[in-house]
């Protein structure tokens, strides 16, 4: 069930897309040879393994440092914050399977690494069903918290009745065993189309749900907040929006870091044999590193809009510092 080789050296090694793909990426392969034949010019942006290995770490202690952060300060514990650290798990699973797999791939350039075929064929389905968890959990949570947003400007006075501790646990561990079980038919079932059609499909509707609760929320919320009264809770209303201006945030930089990715599956639907579609497709480690990235800036702006994540972060580094000092 592999895919694309990010290793032009070695083309049995790992391949990082995961495995719904793997059968149409050799056929991709095959057609951008004979697209080259022709007048039509491709550009092939080259990454060197290297390049995924540091951003791979980077995102890695970046999003340990959330979860460790949320777990450490108290004031974090709330049903939104909860969502916010399984959204930074999700990138941590694409995290670990990108320097899993860049570091065999290193180890099999220089000769370093002798694994049988079986059990690399083993390794590469675990780290395919890893990244499809990620994309999925992602998806899923980044509307968990919309939901979240929304009924906190919506219903503020029943807030704390209808977003419990205990509901947002079961929203949470029903979310993971979804993506999980998901990611396992989509890789046992990877030679179907129905599998590229399931993803693109659950890409497009969680953005429509999203695009509908952004639009209710930012049409709404300043009426809404006339009805109340009292100043703590228009303090409360105040915080609410800036949950919700934090999540538009992290659902643009997530449409622009996995777009190509879910055009690429798109493409491979609609035009697998186009000269100009085999040109796309030559580029998807191109992609693979905005994906990363979406992994690395998704801390950051838990940083920069959240005061009390950023301090207890700045505390976490200094401490981190100072035992390494």
């Amino acid at each position: 069930m592999e895919m694309t080789n990010r290793s032009d050296h070695n083309p049995s090694i790992l391949h990082v897309e995961f495995s719904p793909l793997s059968d149409f990426m050799e056929e991709n392969d095959t057609n951008s040879t004979a697209g080259e034949r022709n007048s039509f010019s491709c550009v092939q942006v080259q990454i060197p393994q290297e390049l995924f290995l540091a951003l791979g770490l980077i995102s890695l202690v970046e999003n340990i440092l959330v979860v460790l952060a949320i777990f450490k300060n108290r004031n974090l514990h709330s049903p939104m914050y909860y969502f916010i650290c399984c959204l930074a798990v999700s990138d941590m699973l694409v995290s670990v399977s990108n320097v899993v797999e860049t570091i065999c791939m290193l180890l099999n350039e220089h000769g370093l690494l002798d694994v049988h075929p079986g059990m690399l064929r083993h390794l590469d389905n675990i780290i395919d069903v890893m990244i499809c968890s990620s994309v999925v959990s992602s998806l899923s949570f980044l509307c968990t918290i919309a939901a979240d947003r929304y009924i906190t400007i919506f219903y503020a006075l029943r807030y704390h009745s209808i977003m419990t501790t205990q509901r947002a646990v079961t929203i949470i561990v029903v979310v993971w065993l979804a993506s999980i079980t998901s990611s396992i038919l989509f890789i046992v079932y990877h030679t179907d189309n129905a599998v590229i059609v399931c993803l693109v499909t659950f890409f497009c509707l969680t953005l429509v749900f999203n695009a509908v609760l952004y639009l209710h929320m930012f049409l709404l919320a300043h009426l809404h907040s006339r009805r109340i009264v009292a100043f703590n809770k228009s303090r409360r209303q105040s915080t609410s929006m800036k949950g919700a201006i934090t999540l538009t945030i992290l659902l643009g930089v997530f449409i622009l870091c996995w777009g190509p990715f879910f055009l690429h599956l798109i493409l491979i639907l609609t035009c697998p044999t186009s000269p100009f579609c085999n040109c796309f497709f030559k580029n998807f480690n191109l992609f693979l590193i905005l994906i990363i990235c979406n992994s690395i800036i998704d801390p950051l702006i838990y940083a920069y809009r959240s005061q009390e994540l950023r301090k207890t972060l700045q505390e976490l580094v200094l401490c981190s510092w100072c035992l390494g000092v």
